[in-house]
This record gives C-alpha cells, structure tokens and sequence, in this order.
C-alpha cells in the first residue's frame, strides 16, 4: 500500500506573501472570474482529508460562512487546548507523527491550505508531496511570507505550469526529499 499524498495549494503574491501583515487576503479578489476557479474544484473533489494552522482556521471562521469543508475530515494545529467539533478535530500533538499516521491511512489526497507557519514546518519535516501554488499579480510589498528568507533550501521539480487570462500563473511542482537543505 503506498502512502496517500499530502499537497499544499494555496496562492501567493508575486512577492510571495499570503496575506498582508494584518492576514488580509482581499489581494486574491482580483482574480475572481466568473466561470474560471483555477482548477479548484477537480482538485478538491480529489481530496478527503484537509489539514490547517489555527491562523488560517480563525481566517475562515471570520468570514461568518457556514463550515465550507462539510463531508471532508479537518484537522487544525494549535498549541491551545480546543474543544473539537462535529466538522473540525483540534490537534496538539505534534506534527511529524500525526501526519505520517495520516498519510498511511487509506483514504485520497490531504490537502493543506495554509497558513504560511504549518507549510513551513510540513516542508521542514519532509511531508509534503507536491506544491501546488498561484501565483496572483500583485507586489504587497509586506505581509505573511509563504517562505521566509531563512528556509532551508528544498529541490522541486516542475510538474505543470499553466497561465490565465487573468494573470494568475499556477505552477505544480513534486517535492523532491531527497535534496533537501
């Protein structure tokens, strides 16, 4: 039985932040086009399993939407004590070992949708399978870096790239953990 992979897909600016220093996301607006959802939807449909920092889960929470994942296990990493709920399991374990018994499980693809803080410690930690990242046309200048400049040096190798009318470059890379810094 082979492992179930884990891919990250998430959008960044071109200057690589995910979000403004407050964690403002409006900057991704802009690539809203009627009709085109950047492959989201056959990508999801793939997915049973999704994983997240506490940041990225407060995000969605604020937005006042009911639940968007209903049906898909959720995980969310926090170092607080929280009390789970019928739609999302609250994990304080560490890392390493929840995920490697995750990806063991039978199941489809775990996606990780952020933040910049779990993407970090799943590439550092060598359980991420592939990056899926959009690339939005805009410079913020400052803000939450997917990759900070002390991240270690991780090898990729390009598995697709695609570019939209809308200015969005999408590139789809696998992981290579065998060259990793």
């Amino acid at each position: 039985m082979s492992e179930r992979p884990l891919i990250v897909y998430i959008a960044m600016s071109l200057d690589g932040y995910i979000a403004a220093p407050d964690g403002d996301i409006r900057f991704l607006d802009a690539m809203a086009v009627e009709g085109e959802d950047y492959g989201y939807k056959s990508f999801y449909e793939r997915c049973d399993t999704l994983i997240y920092g506490r940041k990225t889960y407060d995000k969605i929470i604020s937005f006042g939407i009911p639940w968007p994942h209903a049906g898909k296990r959720t995980f969310v990493f926090t170092r607080q004590e929280l009390e789970s709920t019928r739609e999302v399991v609250f994990i304080q374990e560490p890392l390493a070992p929840f995920i490697s018994r995750l990806k063991e499980e039978p199941g489809e693809i775990i996606y990780c949708d952020g933040g910049g803080e779990m993407v970090r410690a799943l590439l550092q930690e060598k359980l991420v399978d592939e990056l899926i990242v959009s690339v939005i046309p805009v410079l913020l200048g400052e803000g939450i870096s997917l990759f900070p400049p002390s991240f270690p040096t991780q090898a990729l190798q390009l598995k697709k790239h695609q570019a939209f009318s809308s200015g969005l470059v999408q590139l789809h890379y696998a992981v290579d953990k065998h060259n990793a810094g």
